[in-house]
């Protein structure tokens, strides 16, 4: 019997995140997900006059095409998939994993190799296609959040299936106060930063590219980055596990980086010269994402978290950062993680997880539970 869920979810997907439009062509990517959802975003696909495309993944298959990839292999790969992308007017990914940590033997030689070579073809995913990409619920995911899986899944399509429009008006709100702010101070356990956000744009995110979703980017002028910032939340990122990363800015630059993990971490950061500069700002606000899971689409849109992320800088809020890297990390300011305050030019905008603006309230937890 199908689960309804899956066909509200796809429907979600084609006609609210993606607005697919009669003609258009999707790529619908996915990577180790049940043929029912698949199934079902084809036919939501098509019952919009739009036309389908689909390409299956597994990651143990590409993981074994990066342990040993050459260059002249995945320049072709390149070729490829770019010529594909162009041809697309929208994408949509369903990533699931049974093993999140099944990359975790590719060096991060061959990491860097396999993404600095396929880079054009997500630069132009990003920047010309209509996009949406989120997780699928498998019991992988469930054990990193602790979870039952039926419990997980009953979570997972809660938060996916969540009605975002309900966060329009405050996501606008906050979106247009990050573009009139030039000073943002950052301050908490561990932490006291300072950025600008001068001349540069904020984005609402409320369900059109991530889901789950609900968080608004900017990103910080390249070298007004100064101060300390301690992370809180555990992240996965090339398939390596790292938590407590902590780093110190310097003219814009990482100087410093330690973590669980700090010979790994800095090999990452020394990819190239963009990945020891931030590439984002974003704050957090999803009612029903509470806890880490080491899974970034959930993460970063944790209820009173912002992010701060090394590597490449979106076009819609650009700052000239360029990088093959692109690593949301994620800072927790709830009470019950410690707490901590985000300051626009002066104005305390939020304490402890919660917005004190009127304008912004509406943001908050309870609101959007309510």
């Amino acid at each position: 019997m199908l689960d309804p869920r899956l066909t509200q979810l796809a429907k979600n997907l084609t006609s609210y995140s993606t607005q697919l439009k009669e003609g258009e062509r999707v790529l619908i990517d996915v990577f180790d997900v049940p043929e029912a959802i698949v199934i079902e975003l084809i036919r939501a696909v098509r019952s919009l006059g739009a036309i389908p495309y689909v390409n299956l993944n597994q990651a143990k298959v590409s993981r074994e095409l990066s342990l040993e990839a050459t260059e002249e292999q995945f320049r072709i790969s390149c070729a490829i998939e770019l010529n594909r992308m162009k041809n697309m007017d929208a994408y949509i990914a369903l990533r699931g994993s049974q093993n999140i940590f099944e990359a975790s033997d590719v060096s991060s030689e061959q990491v860097q190799l396999v993404s600095q070579i396929m880079k054009p073809v997500l630069d132009w995913r990003v920047n010309h296609t209509k996009w949406v990409v989120l997780r699928w619920p498998t019991p992988s995911m469930a054990q990193q959040a602790m979870m039952s899986t039926e419990a997980f899944e009953d979570f997972f399509f809660q938060v996916c299936n969540l009605d975002y429009a309900l966060m329009e008006k405050g996501s606008e709100n906050l979106a247009q106060l990050m573009r009139e702010t030039n000073l943002v101070e950052i301050k908490g356990n561990g932490t006291d930063l300072r950025f600008s956000l001068e001349g540069i744009d904020a984005i609402p995110c409320i369900g059109t590219h991530n889901i789950p979703d609900g968080e608004v980017f900017s990103c910080p002028v390249r070298e007004s980055v100064e101060g300390i910032l301690q992370y809180n939340a555990p992240t996965v990122y090339q398939g390596v596990s790292f938590d407590d990363i902590k780093l110190e800015f310097e003219k814009g630059r990482i100087v410093n980086a330690t973590s669980s993990n700090t010979e790994r971490l800095n090999e990452i950061l020394d990819a190239d010269v963009g990945a020891r500069y931030i590439g984002e700002f974003a704050i957090g606000f999803n009612p029903h994402i509470r806890e880490p899971m080491r899974d970034i689409l959930f993460d970063e849109k944790i209820a009173g978290s912002f992010h701060f992320t090394p590597g490449q800088a979106y076009e819609e809020a650009d700052n000239g950062n360029k990088s093959q890297v692109h690593w949301d990390m994620v800072c927790i300011q709830r009470a019950d993680y410690g707490g901590g305050e985000i300051w626009f030019d002066g104005k305390m905008i939020r304490k402890d997880g919660d917005f004190v603006l009127k304008d912004l309230e509406s943001l908050n937890s309870d609101n959007l539970l309510s």
